[in-house]
């Protein structure tokens, strides 16, 4: 019984920090994603027009943000390959892909069983990788764009489709 019980103290101060870490992230106000998301996005040499109204985030208690919005792509030479501006300020894994702290862009294409993700360093166009995003059980409206807080659902809402998440631990400094 005594084992037991300093089992359970040393075990339970890491799941409430485990716990506390996730709950730590919240939705981003529209004020504070006006204010970390461009009006036009620098992809590759051209910057493209983002929709504000679009807009979706979260971020953490130390101001860090993951967020993403469309663009608007129409007249652009991205047309087609890209449709959403990403910006992370704390690493994450997108399915099985994870992506440190930096700008991306991402495009979709539409498969049998969801959607195909691809993810672009914004800067280079380099494709980094994909992830698949199955279609939503019901219960979920269509969104543009939506990244739900890890607390609620990890994961990130594209129209009727999603992609999971996992936020990866800082390193301690």
């Amino acid at each position: 019984m005594r084992s037991f019980f300093f089992a359970f103290l040393l075990l339970a101060p890491s799941s409430f920090l485990g716990a506390q870490t996730n709950s730590s992230w919240r939705s981003a106000t529209p004020a504070e994603l006006q204010s970390s998301l461009p009006a036009r996005a620098q992809v590759e040499k051209e910057r493209i027009e983002t929709e504000m109204r679009t807009a979706s985030g979260i971020i953490d208690s130390h101001g860090k943000i993951i967020a993403g919005i469309v663009l608007i792509t129409a007249g652009y030479s991205a047309d087609g390959k890209y449709s959403h501006y990403f910006l992370v300020q704390s690493p994450i894994t997108i399915g099985d892909l994870s992506l440190p702290a930096g700008n991306y862009v991402l495009g979709w294409q539409r498969g049998d069983d969801g959607l195909l993700i691809k993810f672009y360093d914004a800067a280079t166009g380099t494709q980094l990788g994909t992830a698949a995003a199955p279609r939503l059980t019901t219960g979920f409206r269509a969104e543009s764009f939506r990244i739900w807080p890890p607390s609620s659902h990890p994961f990130i809402q594209i129209g009727r489709f999603a992609v999971p998440y996992v936020l990866d631990k800082q390193p301690t400094r």
